[in-house]
Parts: C-alpha cells; sequence; structure tokens
C-alpha cells in the first residue's frame, strides 16, 4: 500500500473550490504527529489553517512558488523548534512527507511550499513574514507550508522508466544499480 501511495503522489497546486472535511484534516494531523523523530523530540508544531484571508496572505510569502495556496482551501504550517532539536529541519521534513502521503491516501491532493531560507521581499524572509501573520513565537522555524484540497487537476503517475536509476550505486560509488 505504502508504494502504491508512493507512485500515485505527485504535486497539486489547483484545487477545487471544495473545503476539506474536519475528519480529514485530523487524519492529517495525526499522520503528522505520528511521524518519526530523532530520539523521540517531537520538535515539530502545526498550524492548521482554513481561514480564506489567511491562506491569501499566506500565499504572498514568496515572490514565487505560493501564490497556488490562495485557492487551496487548507494549508498546514509545518515549524520546529531548534532548542528540542539540531536535526529540526530533517524532522519537520519527515512530518511533511507523513502529510503528503496521508493527503494522498484520503483522496487530496497536496504540494509542498518550500519557506526556511526563501525570502518574502528584498528585506524580509518569508519566515517572518509567515510568523507575524500566524502569531508563531519567535525560536520557532516555520520549515514548509502544504497546501491540500480536493485536486482540480490530474497528473499520471511517474513512469518507472522516468526514474533516475543513474543516481543509485551498488557496493561502490560508481558501480551502476540495475532494477
Amino acid at each position: 500500500m505504502f508504494l502504491s501511495l508512493a507512485q500515485k503522489r505527485r504535486s497539486i497546486r489547483k484545487y477545487l473550490d471544495r473545503p476539506v472535511e474536519p475528519e480529514k484534516t485530523d487524519l492529517l494531523v495525526e499522520a503528522a504527529l505520528r511521524s518519526p523523530a530523532s530520539k523521540g523530540s517531537n520538535p515539530w508544531e502545526f498550524v492548521v489553517v482554513t481561514d480564506r484571508a489567511l491562506l491569501e496572505k499566506l500565499s504572498l510569502a514568496k515572490p514565487s512558488g505560493s501564490a497556488f495556496l490562495k485557492n487551496a482551501p487548507l494549508a498546514i504550517v509545518v515549524c520546529g523548534d531548534p532548542e528540542k532539536s539540531s536535526i529540526w529541519v530533517e524532522d519537520t521534513s519527515i512530518a511533511a512527507t507523513f502529510i503528503h502521503l496521508a493527503a494522498e491516501s484520503l483522496g487530496l491532493g497536496s504540494c509542498w511550499i518550500q519557506i526556511r531560507e526563501r525570502m518574502h521581499d528584498e528585506s524580509v524572509s518569508s519566515e517572518a513574514y509567515i510568523s507575524r501573520i500566524l502569531d508563531i513565537p519567535p525560536g520557532l522555524k516555520v520549515e514548509a507550508m502544504i497546501a491540500v484540497g480536493y485536486a482540480a487537476e490530474t497528473k499520471k503517475p511517474r513512469g518507472k522508466d522516468e526514474l533516475h536509476y543513474r543516481k543509485v550505486h551498488r557496493e561502490l560509488y560508481g558501480r551502476a544499480y540495475r532494477a
């Protein structure tokens, strides 16, 4: 079942004008909270956003790559606490991946919006912009936003022939891996 989800999941940037049911939102949150974290530190925190005005503001978090969020019915902002773990980036990324796979399993589309180390404009980081809008406390870092909704676009799964097997090595680097 996992491989089927991984094979089907694609980044979806167009959404139907249909809210995500609270039960499905709860399952996405549960999936995130069940994600593994180094030494059980659970350095992640999440902000679930469905308010249209907030989604529109969040869609302006960076000059490109976030505008489609204004048409999504749901965003999950993934934050991490560097005080809890030195590998908060990895732990929050795993949690975000769990959200993507859970969304696919629930018949929803999703797309990662990178925030960490991105700029809102020439003087304000995307992280500072989002933190101000959502009242995220100082010390918490914003890793990403995950747009979620019912897909208004269809993307075929990538074929096995499109996978980058040339980047996989057997035993030693440079020895070709044959699938």
